[in-house]
């Protein structure tokens, strides 16, 4: 298992469940194909309603669908929605977004609060015999309110490895000081900081905009500076397939990235397009194929 790291935090009782969670997640590669369905509280209706967006998503149960019939390695959103389809859906392994904020209130100084706790996570899961691998936590670096976004990750970090879950944040420089989010010195930066607070993964910005022949190459530095939490690359607004397989298949075997996640470039396609890509994906990040085996598999 590439990258696997037994956190102190997990005691000696949860160590099994830790490192099988962390097998299921990760298909015992070290690697992450996280599919991101928070964008429901995140961006309400605007990215599931439009004009390049398949009527299929306009039902959150298209989610689900997606998540059960690919090869994903965990489906992340809010604990409410999941407790309204996981008795479905019991199956599809789960990272239960901790904390939300929606997009009405317009400000470079983001706050993002819990919205549940460990304590609700656990419950929910061991009633229920979900299938909830970890949790995660959005901290926005440069806020006015980033010292309470990270010591409550800190906090969330050290209970829920203490029950055997893995964590990831997601990590987003905002603020008035921030000139450029997607900048590689800074996310850098940022992946430095989810290593201070003892994640696992990382979920961080590319330079998407930008992009340049040694754009995979410079991402490095991101990598180096996340130590042994492992760096995932946000997916971003929907490209074209054959684009995103190229910038993923970089960052997989240039930057050295641990995986990605997605959630618009897969959701907002019908569930046929999006269980196409899903494999594709799976393929360069699991199992190591080459960008024409996997535009291969999206066209089959």
């Amino acid at each position: 298992m590439n990258n696997f790291v037994m956190p102190l935090s997990v005691p000696k009782n949860k160590q099994k469940e830790y490192k099988k969670n962390w097998q299921l997640a990760t298909k015992k590669t070290g690697k992450l194909l996280l599919f991101a369905g928070d964008q429901k509280i995140e961006h309400l209706n605007n990215d599931f309603v439009g004009k390049s967006i398949s009527k299929e998503d306009e039902h959150p149960e298209h989610l689900f669908k997606i998540a059960s019939q690919t090869n994903i390695g965990v489906f992340a959103s809010h604990l409410g929605l999941i407790s309204r389809y996981g008795s479905k859906y019991n199956k599809i392994p789960y990272v239960i977004k901790m904390n939300g904020k929606t997009n009405l209130y317009k400000t470079k100084d983001v706050h993002s609060q819990a919205l549940c706790t460990i304590e609700n996570v656990i419950k929910v899961k061991e009633m229920n015999n979900l299938n909830i691998v970890g949790v995660g936590y959005t901290i926005y670096l440069g806020s006015k309110y980033e010292k309470e976004m990270l010591s409550e990750a800190s906090k969330i970090i050290f209970n829920a490895q203490e029950k055997g879950l893995l964590t990831v944040l997601w990590i987003y420089p905002r603020g008035p000081h921030i000139k450029n989010d997607e900048d590689i010195h800074l996310n850098a930066g940022a992946a430095g900081v989810a290593n201070a607070l003892g994640a696992d993964f990382v979920k961080l910005k590319y330079p998407y905009t930008k992009t340049t022949n040694t754009t995979a190459k410079n991402y490095q530095e991101v990598i180096n500076a996340a130590g042994n939490t492992n760096v995932i690359c946000v997916g971003g607004s929907q490209k074209s397939v054959n684009n995103y397989l190229k910038l993923v298949h970089e960052q997989i075997n240039k930057s050295k990235t641990a995986g990605v996640a997605v959630g618009r470039n897969i959701h907002q396609r019908s569930l046929k397009d999006a269980i196409k890509l899903v494999n594709a994906l799976g393929a360069i990040i699991y199992d190591n194929k080459s960008l024409k085996e996997a535009q291969n598999i999206f066209k089959k």
